[in-house]
């Protein structure tokens, strides 16, 4: 049960740094969801966002820092 606990610690430490990291994106000029490889498609009253781009950004982040947190806890 000691792990299972570890594990709800690193994943709210994730959440947190993952939160504190989204709120100032825009301010600094990287606005997810709108970034150049992000698909928006008009139709009328429809729209549909397609946000590829900013999901690979976000996979990547979220590799790095599960890998180093993996290490941290091994």
């Amino acid at each position: 049960m000691p792990d299972f606990g570890r594990i709800l610690i690193a994943l709210g430490l994730i959440l947190l740094v993952v939160g504190g990291l989204l709120v100032p994106l825009p301010r600094l000029g990287l606005p997810l969801g709108r970034l150049p490889g992000d698909l928006r498609l008009d139709s009328g009253q429809i729209t549909c966002l397609v946000p590829i781009a900013t999901s690979i950004l976000l996979s990547l982040l979220l590799t790095i820092v599960l890998n180093l947190l993996g290490r941290f806890f091994r």
